[in-house]
């Protein structure tokens, strides 16, 4: 699974959870106003997640979030290791070492990891992604023990026991979710291919998250005990438990369970400059679809750095309701397109803007990219209001704030907080972010983003009905 860079998209703003402190200024006794006197808006809520941290002596960051609403807990493990760590030649091996995190050990032998927690209500899941890898379980609070040993035994003695035949067996998995999830599905070669056009060789977002089948199958079993070694370690994780649970006791269990574990030098992190494309690169794929569809990318900046916020809110104005500028246009007005997303895709080394369409029937795609190219000149031209501004700035604060009402989803933003900025405590000034953007720097940003003479544009076109079956690239069996 490719983790999501940012969850953009949730439904109206609800608190239920005590665990989640929305503080609000406290009223004070009416007065009474000059006729002429404006009222003054009231300040926004302050948002806050109650969090305590700690760091133990190997490293490993531990961070703890009480909610006692409901019986439930969160364990969610980040490791600092994406895609951009893998070495040449060796790519999708951070999301190949996500499957074999499941391949069982001496203790808990395959399958089990599932089984056991299963047994006791739990479910579980990870994720991959450019940046980092994370591994969450979910279950009732009595099974909070059971969730801490068996994510302790699988860090501690997983590398250690990787054999060929787990290696051939997550591989041979990967191998396939690459076939089914992004050769041949609709459109999927675009996640393949995209990286590649807008990021040149050598850079870290220069390949795929899933990797290729030539590396994939290339892959030794010395080469993934390194990567254990390197990455899987205490000083390169933190631990969140969050829900019902008694701080001393999990605190105590943490100890015991992960205390021992050694911490290692963890290989410096890759570093890259945002590039910048000097023209259009233009590229078009044959796909097994029924419709056309347009993909148009911009570098846009990197996550938390200044901008970011910006195009996050440029997404929102294009595309977020059928009030929004592309779907109106494109959509409901004029009939183009049968779907139109336009999203800020925030990375930590840079990142990209992009929009994507797909064309109704019989529509060309150079009509459909000359109507998108027409409005993003006008938002580009044109200050927005301080209205439609302040619409999308209500629209992506509660967006934010609803997704807090999961633990599960208040465990994840903590940890990525911790690992993207050092402090899990950062939702209120992350929020001010998007608070503080004025007409004239989302302009501003948006000008130095969108610039038609500097992006990506691939399209992916229906294969000719005669046509005859296509190999795939890479898709050897």
């Amino acid at each position: 699974m490719r983790l999501a860079s940012n969850a953009r998209r949730a439904g109206a703003l609800m608190l239920a959870s005590a665990a989640l402190a929305v503080t609000i200024p406290a009223a004070t006794a009416p007065t009474k106003a000059a006729p002429a006197a404006k009222k003054a808006a009231a300040p926004p809520p302050k948002v806050d997640i109650p969090f305590t941290k700690e760091i133990l002596s190997n490293g490993l960051t531990v961070i703890f979030h009480e909610d006692h609403a409901l019986p439930l807990v969160t364990v969610d493990l980040l490791v600092k290791v994406g895609s951009r760590h893998e070495e040449a030649r060796r790519t999708g091996f951070a999301h190949l070492f996500e499957h074999l995190m499941f391949m069982g050990t001496a203790r808990v032998p395959t399958k089990m990891f599932d089984a056991w927690m299963e047994t006791e209500g739990g479910w579980n899941n990870a994720s991959t992604g450019e940046d980092r890898t994370e591994y969450y379980d979910v279950g009732p609070a009595r099974a909070l023990p059971l969730l801490l040993w068996l994510e302790a035994d699988r860090f501690a003695s997983l590398g250690k026991e990787m054999n060929a035949d787990k290696l051939k067996a997550q591989r041979d998995v990967v191998r396939n979710e690459r076939r089914q999830t992004s050769e041949n599905k609709p459109y999927g070669k675009v996640e393949l291919r995209l990286p590649e056009l807008l990021y040149p060789e050598g850079h870290p977002y220069h390949h795929p998250v899933i990797g290729s089948h030539e590396d994939l199958e290339a892959a030794t079993v010395p080469d993934v005990k390194a990567f254990f070694e390197h990455f899987y370690v205490p000083n390169n994780v933190s631990l969140v438990v969050a829900g019902d649970f008694e701080p001393q006791l999990a605190r105590a269990s943490i100890q015991a369970l992960f205390g021992s574990l050694p911490r290692a030098t963890v290989p410096p992190a890759p570093v890259g400059v945002q590039p910048k494309l000097s023209g259009v690169v233009r590229e078009t794929i044959v796909d097994n679809v029924e419709l056309p569809k347009t993909i148009i990318a911009y570098h846009s900046p990197a996550h938390f750095a200044p901008g970011d916020a910006e195009m996050d809110l440029a997404g929102v104005i294009l595309e977020h309701g059928k009030a929004s500028r592309l779907y109106k246009a494109l959509v409901y007005d004029r009939t183009l397109a049968q779907e139109v997303t336009a999203t800020q895709y925030s990375q930590d080394l840079g990142s990209y803007f992009g929009i994507e369409a797909i064309a109704q029937p019989g529509v060309k795609l150079e009509d459909l990219e000359a109507a998108i190219d027409a409005e993003v000149a006008k938002l580009v031209d044109k200050p927005v209001s301080a209205e439609e501004l302040q619409r999308a700035k209500n629209q992506y604060e509660t967006s934010f704030v609803s997704r807090l009402q999961s633990v599960s989803a208040r465990a994840a933003l903590l940890n990525r907080y911790e690992a993207g900025k050092g402090d899990p405590g950062f939702a209120e000034k992350d929020l001010q972010r998007y608070r503080d953007v004025t007409s004239a720097s989302l302009q501003a940003v948006m000008k130095s983003v969108l610039d038609p003479a500097a992006r990506v544009v691939l399209r992916v076109v229906p294969k000719p009905k005669d046509a005859a079956p296509a190999s795939g690239k890479g898709g050897a069996p």
